[in-house]
């Protein structure tokens, strides 16, 4: 049914006014209309006229000796009724959110960047805090993506994992290797838990060609470090952590959340070393480690599809990952990654210094 004919018509207003008068049922009234009973309902409900409603009085308030009579009962009338539908359309004719042409060639520039909706929704509160066309809604830009099929796909391919149409999530495996010492992910600190305490990382690997690059995310910030393991051996993989962990401060290796890969094997070295708290998410639940999964596909976005990570490829990984912390995210009110990280460490030094005072 297209367009004009899904709207009532004055004859149809016509008819529900006078078989509501002859007491008709609504389902009745549709079978009439060869309209669905809910939306000869819907007209009612919304275009039910009251007395009341010429001087602007407030019914839920009104006195008790009024609360009779005319005052009571609504009725259908269908010449307000299409005067109040009319009133809806043009309400609705509103203009697009990025008809503003400054902020739709900010949006077109992140996107062109590869940014995903929440943080070109958001980046211009901070940028602009004190415009209000400079503000739009991650949703208004999805919208704004998907809702002109001749430049849909085109925009949609600068997603990071955009498709000709919107769709929604789905779901893995773990290993039966057991590990040594592995402590369950509900033995973790509240603060690492809810995200309130700084110096708590997930801890993840990316699939590579003859290596195993590894990625750490703290929980908090957001911020990922990643680096390229020479072979895929427990050994070598923790000897690669220690050494991104090694250069920041204590406060800042408070504890680790892994997988249940082999590759993680060698945990016991990070709690001895470092005297990081280590524990693994439970099977089947990536979900638990959100942050590090997200990182992972940041990280995927960059090279061509189905290619592979390979050990000489250490400088293409590095500029991603510079690339990734440098990209404002909406957790951390939409500074990037490597901001609040660099604030949390200056926050760190500040403790320090009035505890040696």
């Amino acid at each position: 049914m297209g367009e004009a004919c899904s709207r009532l018509s004055e004859e149809e207003r016509q008819v529900i006014r006078i078989e509501i008068g002859n007491g008709t049922s609504i389902r009745r009234i549709g079978l009439m209309l060869g309209r669905n009973a809910s939306t000869v309902g819907r007209e009612i409900e919304r275009d039910t006229w009251f007395p009341s409603d010429e001087n602007g009085s407030c019914r839920p308030c009104r006195p008790k000796r009024l609360k009779t009579g005319p005052w009571t009962g609504g009725c259908y009338i269908a010449g307000p009724a299409r005067r109040r539908a009319g009133r809806r359309r043009a309400r609705s004719r509103r203009r697009h959110r990025l008809s503003c042409e400054r902020l739709w060639a900010r949006v077109a520039e992140w996107l062109r960047r590869g940014w995903s909706p929440p943080p070109v929704g958001g980046r211009p509160r901070v940028l602009f805090p004190d415009d209000p066309t400079m503000c739009v809604r991650p949703e208004s830009v999805c919208r704004w993506i998907y809702v002109d099929r001749h430049h849909r796909e085109r925009r949609a391919r600068r997603l990071p994992r955009g498709s000709r149409r919107r769709r929604g999530r789905g779901g893995g495996r773990t290993s039966r290797f057991p590990i040594p010492g592995r402590a369950p992910i509900s033995g973790r600190p509240p603060e690492a838990g809810d995200r309130s305490g700084f110096g708590h990382w997930e801890a993840d690997g990316v699939i590579g060609a003859g290596c195993n690059p590894h990625t750490e995310v703290e929980r908090k910030t957001r911020f990922l470090m990643a680096g390229i393991v020479p072979g895929r051996t427990a050994g070598e993989s923790v000897g690669a952590r220690l050494a991104m962990f090694s250069p920041l401060p204590a406060g800042a290796r408070g504890g680790v959340t892994h997988d249940n890969g082999t590759g993680f094997a060698r945990h016991t070295r990070l709690r001895d070393g470092p005297g990081m708290d280590t524990c693994f998410a439970d099977p089947y639940s990536s979900r638990r480690r959100g942050s590090n999964e997200n990182g992972n596909g940041m990280i995927r976005r960059y090279p061509p599809e189905r290619s592979e990570i390979r050990m000489d490829m250490a400088g293409e990984l590095r500029e991603i990952v510079d690339e990734a912390d440098n990209r404002p995210m909406r957790v951390p009110d939409y500074r990037t990654p490597a901001e609040a990280f660099a604030d949390e460490l200056l926050e760190l030094q500040d403790q320090q210094g009035v505890l040696h005072l």
